[in-house]
């Protein structure tokens, strides 16, 4: 989605940014943003953990039987 922005539109979108939300705000907007994705990647994580080991689990008795 994003991996044709180049240089240039990332400076274009960081000026953009600059100009709607004034250089007082451009901080805090991303401190927001980060934690919002890092809110996002724990929870996927958390998900993908609660499918995993029960998967892992039965993995594990599998083994166990075929032994």
């Amino acid at each position: 989605m994003l991996t044709n922005i180049g240089i240039p539109g990332l400076i274009m979108i960081v000026l953009i940014a600059l100009i709607i939300f004034g250089p007082s705000k451009l901080p805090q907007l991303g401190r927001s943003v980060g934690e919002t994705i890092r809110e996002f990647k724990k929870s996927t994580k958390e998900l993908t953990g609660d499918v995993t080991e029960p998967i892992e689990e039965i993995k594990k008795e599998a083994s166990k039987l075929t032994k």
